[in-house]
């Protein structure tokens, strides 16, 4: 069976399944509804207090949210690890970065108070913590449970 992802499209909100196959050999995907182009990233995206809720809240796939300072050093750290799981999972977990100096609304919304402190969501819930750098396998670990929560609730419907 061909790994797929899902990618919500930009411009009408469609959820699209994608083949990772095709798309690793050039397809650039579009939208089913409207046709528009899919963006389609192995690579951590920037969340904003004001796209929060459009990337995460409503990501139809787990969410692992980085939540950073530039200052950092831990989170610099991290970072690199960071980059490897997202090409390595991209279309089950899309991982997402938000800078705490820049975006306070947010952070101050989930009570960080330590930096790197990292989020799991799905569903848009907030369903793991971990504050402080972490090897790359526990990251995963956590990462692979929150994909099978996902897959073990769609079975139940």
């Amino acid at each position: 069976m061909a790994d797929k992802q899902v990618i919500r499209c930009p411009v009408c909100g469609a959820n699209n399944r994608v083949d990772s196959n095709k798309v690793a050999h050039g397809n650039e995907p579009v939208c089913g509804r409207c046709k528009a182009p899919l963006p389609v990233s192995n690579k951590p995206f920037v969340v904003t207090d004001a796209t929060f809720a459009a990337e995460v809240e409503r990501s139809p796939v787990p969410v692992l949210l980085d939540l950073w300072a530039p200052w950092c050093g831990p989170c610099r750290i991290i970072a690199p690890v960071l980059e490897e799981l997202a090409a390595e999972m991209a279309g089950r977990v899309r991982i997402a970065k938000l800078n705490v100096d820049e975006n306070q609304m947010t952070a101050g919304r989930f009570n960080v108070r330590s930096i790197p402190t990292l989020l799991v969501f799905k569903s848009g819930k907030e369903v793991d913590r971990l504050v402080g750098v972490a090897p790359k396998a526990e990251l995963r670990q956590r990462l692979e449970r929150a994909i099978a929560q996902s897959a073990s609730a769609s079975s139940r419907m």
